[in-house]
C-alpha cells in the first residue's frame, strides 16, 4: 500500500462555475482537501472517506489525516477548516483488522511505542492548528474518531448519530490525550461514564446535553450546519480569531501534557495484557469478552 508519509499529495486547481474563485484540491488515498470556500475563500474542507462505510482509522489513514492538518501550517488565507467523514460515518475508530495495526502484537516494546505515537500525533496536529476547526459528524463516531473529534474546536452532529468509546471494553485504555480533552468539555463524572461504560452509546442529544458537541441538527445536515458556522467564523478578523484560539487553548490545555505523559506507555502496557487479547478476540468473534484482570 502506498504510504502518504513518503508520497507528496497531488495538488491541482479548478475554477468554480458560480464564484469564479480558485479551489485547490489536495488528494491522498483517503483524504481530500478543498480550499478557497466561503467568504474571501477563507474556509477549507477536509473530507475523510475510505469508501468502506465505516471510515476506520488505519495507520495509513492516521498518517494522511495528520499530513492534512500540517498542510495548513503556512496557510495565511484559510481561517476555518471543516472536517467531515462520510455520510454514514465520521469514523469507526482504530482499524483492528488492518494488517499493519495487527502487527503490533509482534512488535518489541521500543517499536511498539514508536508506532503508538501515530494517534497522539494526529490529535495534536489538529488541536494545534491555527485555524478554527469544526467537525461534522454523521452516523457514528467511535473510539479514535471521538479522540479526533474532541481535538477540534467545535463539533456539529446529526440527530441520529451517536458516539461511543469502546477502548476499555477491548482491554485498552483511552489514549491519544483524549481524557484531558474530554475532561475539559464534560467534567470528571461524564468522562468516566463515557470511557468506563464502554458499551454505552452516547446519542446526539446526550452529547449536546453533556457538552461534547455544540450543535445537533437534522440527520444529513451536519456538514451544512458546520459550513454555516464556518462562514460566521470566516467573517471575523482572522488574526484576532487565531490569537484568541491560541490563548484559550494554552490556558485550557496547560497541564494536559503533564496529565497524560504516560498515555503511550499505559497503552503499550495494556496491549500486553491477557484482557486486551481477550477483548480483541471477542470483538472480532462478535461475542462478549470475559476479563480476568491480567
Amino acid at each position: 500500500m502506498r504510504s502518504p508519509s513518503t508520497t507528496a499529495p497531488v495538488i491541482s486547481s479548478a475554477r468554480t462555475d458560480r464564484t469564479d474563485k480558485t479551489r485547490e484540491f489536495a488528494l491522498t488515498e483517503y483524504v481530500k482537501i478543498e480550499k478557497g470556500q466561503g467568504p474571501d475563500g477563507r474556509i477549507a474542507i477536509v473530507r475523510f472517506d475510505r469508501g468502506d462505510g465505516i471510515n476506520a482509522l488505519s495507520p495509513d489513514a492516521l498518517r494522511q489525516l495528520t499530513a492534512a492538518a500540517r498542510s495548513f501550517e503556512d496557510d495565511s488565507t484559510t481561517s476555518v477548516v471543516v472536517l467531515t467523514g462520510s455520510t454514514s460515518a465520521f469514523s469507526a475508530g482504530f482499524d483492528l483488522k488492518d494488517a499493519e495495526g495487527r502487527a503490533r502484537k509482534d512488535m518489541d516494546l521500543g517499536t511498539l511505542r514508536r508506532h503508538l505515537k501515530l494517534g497522539p500525533r494526529l490529535t495534536h496536529a489538529w488541536q494545534e492548528m491555527e485555524q478554527i476547526t469544526i467537525g461534522a459528524i454523521e452516523g457514528f463516531c467511535v473510539g479514535g474518531g471521538v479522540a479526533l473529534a474532541v481535538a477540534l474546536d467545535f463539533r456539529v452532529m446529526g440527530r441520529d448519530a451517536h458516539l461511543r468509546v469502546p477502548e476499555i471494553g477491548l482491554g485498552m485504555n483511552m489514549s491519544w490525550q483524549s481524557i484531558p480533552r474530554m475532561l475539559h468539555l464534560i467534567g470528571p463524572a461524564r468522562t468516566k461514564q463515557a470511557v468506563i461504560l464502554a458499551d454505552q452509546r452516547i446519542s446526539a442529544d446526550e452529547a449536546y446535553e453533556w457538552g461534547l458537541v455544540e450543535q445537533v441538527v437534522d440527520p444529513g445536515h451536519a456538514f451544512d450546519a458546520a459550513m454555516e458556522l464556518a462562514r460566521k467564523v470566516a467573517l471575523q478578523p482572522p488574526l484576532s480569531v487565531a490569537m484568541t484560539k491560541l490563548t484559550v487553548n494554552r490556558l485550557t490545555h496547560a497541564l494536559d501534557d503533564l496529565a497524560s505523559h504516560m498515555d503511550i506507555d499505559q497503552f503499550a502496557l495494556a496491549s500486553f495484557s491477557e484482557d486486551h487479547k481477550e477483548g480483541v478476540e471477542a470483538f472480532l468473534g462478535r461475542r462478549k469478552p470475559k476479563f480476568r484482570g491480567r
